[in-house]
């Protein structure tokens, strides 16, 4: 890793979050610092894996040998990353899912009208994989429409 220069010592540790540190501060902490230290670093990249702490320690790892902190800093921002995908993935397949229950229709028919196979509509409702944004428009303007015709020719209550 690559000196920290004169004067940027992470002083400001004090009880500033890490993800208001310096990247001065950053490097520093990763030479100099200790487990604690690491472990403030290490939970700021699971709660932000593409925040600018996990910026600022991809810049200060960048070109380091993989070992000690530098690989165990790796490793947490790779799995965190892949947690995050993972929840994200499944959040839109809990939305697919919506909007699949509000247009009234099957899974099939659903899917024969977005344009898409029944697997791959399966693929995203078992959250494997993820639909383009532009199918995500589809599938909401098809929910938008089917809701509002059974809306429409459901009995009035009164």
């Amino acid at each position: 890793m690559p000196r920290p220069q004169p004067g940027a010592q992470p002083d400001n540790h004090g009880n500033r979050p890490v993800e208001f540190w310096s990247t001065a501060a950053i490097r520093s902490a990763l030479e100099n610092g200790d487990i604690n230290i690491w472990k403030q670093i290490a939970a700021a990249l699971k709660r932000d894996p593409y925040g600018r702490t996990a910026r600022q320690v991809e810049e200060v790892l960048e070109g380091t040998r993989p070992y000690g902190i530098s690989k165990a800093l790796w490793e947490v921002l790779d799995r965190a990353r892949i947690h995050l995908e993972a929840d994200e993935r499944a959040e839109v397949a809990r939305h697919v899912r919506l909007l699949i229950e509000r247009s009234g229709l099957g899974e099939q028919e659903f899917a024969s009208r977005i344009g898409v196979s029944v697997d791959e509509l399966s693929s995203y409702l078992d959250a494997r994989v993820s639909p383009s944004a532009s199918l995500m428009i589809r599938m909401r303007r098809l929910s938008d429409r089917f809701a509002k015709l059974r809306s429409r020719h459901s009995p009035n209550p009164g």
